[in-house]
């Protein structure tokens, strides 16, 4: 006999048990959810694009970790690394069909060939919302409130989406006369939150060639603390005058997502302007977004992106400027781990009901009843083998049912069911054509 192939997952990549897998797709429907009360439409790309479609859209640096082979065709082939450029490339290839503004959201795995750590892995989902063909303010805005609304729909209070605006850093590099170093300077000013400030003035010096002087000056706008008022008015006062044309208007325009957001409800404390978020990825213009769960700072942003108004041109000479954002769904459950989230019940079953299997005899009528209960929108699992009832009980606890139904010969014979809460040990009686209306009563009263 051959050898056995121990069973392993590969560095980076994780298994889904059915207590992680549960929590996951409802995080996934919740997203779904969100999305489309906003009339974001769904839409899919192949996990496999022409090399060419992905490399160079995010920077040198991502290039690196992207993967990259030879078909079987020997087609030069890359697996995705995120949702937006594919969807960029979408948007060449069918804006005659769907017009403009075109509002999507997509779900699916992306891969990213980078050192594992806790909550990034190397195979993982995003779930993102975009509006492409339009570059008004109100659909950046829109894509904040998008944020706010699904992490409260996550059952998640503390969290802070952070905000600040690529024109706005483009504009001091112009006006400190470093423009063209401003790939590499926002960079390196993206890694402030986990390098420290030290380590990001000596790359900003080294790898970009700025003064310490300069260096100073961007620092000093990323370091501005305040209320979302306070920070904005010193990032007006960090200019030697009024701003140049660029850095105004990131102005203008994160006042006026401050403004919108708490005239539509959103607290000052959710809406946090923090001008040293500058996204890693290349491609983003204008304003950027970055999410922290307050409980769990140190697992980084679970959610991002940014407006990105000259991707589309690598594909199409026609102008289309996109805006979105993106949940990390697997560094998201990853938190949801450690914080204990309460979606996390360690449940295995969907069903939320078992069938107890008493007796060979009536399993056509258990059968019966289970369809009927789920036709009403009750999940049940009819129990496969005659077994001891403790046997049958021990199975439910562990997989989690809610309930259990229970009939022999006896019970047949009376025409009922016994209904087990299987969390307050409590059991009762119901006619057999009052089981369904029990069990959602049951249901009803224990949310």
């Amino acid at each position: 006999m051959a050898d056995r192939i121990e069973p392993r997952t590969l560095q980076g990549f994780r298994d889904y048990p059915p207590a992680l897998m549960i929590p996951r797709e409802r995080v996934l429907q919740t997203a779904r959810e969100v999305y489309r009360s906003y009339g974001f439409a769904p839409i899919d790309t192949p996990a496999l694009e022409y090399a060419e479609v992905l490399l160079g859209k995010g920077g040198g640096e991502n290039d690196r970790i992207v993967y990259r082979f030879l078909d079987n065709g020997e087609r030069d082939v890359a697996l995705r690394f995120d949702l937006t450029v594919p969807f960029a490339r979408f948007s060449a290839q069918y804006v005659p069909q769907v017009g403009t503004p075109f509002k999507r959201y997509a779900m699916g795995p992306v891969w990213r060939g980078e050192r594992p750590a806790a909550g990034r892995y190397r195979e993982f989902w995003q779930c993102d919302c975009d509006t492409i063909g339009t570059t008004s303010n109100a659909s950046d805005i829109e894509i904040a409130l998008v944020i706010n609304d699904l992490f409260t729909q996550l059952n998640f209070t503390n969290f802070q989406i952070r905000i600040n605006n690529r024109l706005l850093l483009n504009g001091l590099l112009e006006a400190i006369g470093i423009a063209e170093k401003a790939v590499p300077v926002l960079r390196s000013l993206d890694k402030l939150l986990k390098a420290g400030r030290e380590k990001v003035l000596a790359e900003m010096q080294s790898e970009s060639g700025l003064s310490a002087e300069q260096a100073e000056r961007v620092l000093l706008l990323a370091e501005a603390r305040g209320t979302n008022d306070e920070i904005l008015n010193i990032a007006e006062k960090t200019f030697d005058g009024p701003p140049n044309e660029k850095a105004a208007e990131g102005l203008r325009r994160l006042r006026e997502l401050v403004a919108v957001c708490r005239t539509a409800g959103v607290p000052d404390e959710r809406i946090r302007i923090d001008l040293s978020i500058a996204r890693g990825l290349d491609y983003y213009t204008g304003t950027i977004y970055e999410t922290f769960l307050g409980d769990l700072p140190g697992i980084g942003s679970v959610c991002s992106g940014g407006r990105y108004d000259n991707l589309a041109s690598l594909y199409t000479n026609q102008v289309l400027p996109g805006v979105g954002a993106s949940l990390g769904v697997d560094r998201l459950l990853a938190a949801m781990e450690e914080l204990k989230h309460p979606w996390l019940t360690g449940r295995t079953t969907p069903a939320e009901v078992i069938m107890l299997n008493f007796d060979a005899a009536y399993l056509g009528q258990y059968q019966k009843v289970a369809r009927e209960l789920r036709a009403a929108g009750i999940a049940v699992e009819v129990y496969p083998e005659v077994k001891r009832l403790k046997a049958q009980f021990e199975y439910a606890d562990k997989r989690g049912f809610r309930f259990a139904l229970i009939a022999g010969a006896d019970e047949f014979s009376k025409g009922i069911w016994k209904v087990k809460d299987m969390q307050k040990r409590e059991e009762i009686e119901a006619k057999v054509e009052d089981v369904l209306t029990t069990l959602q009563g049951l249901m009803e009263s224990g949310k």
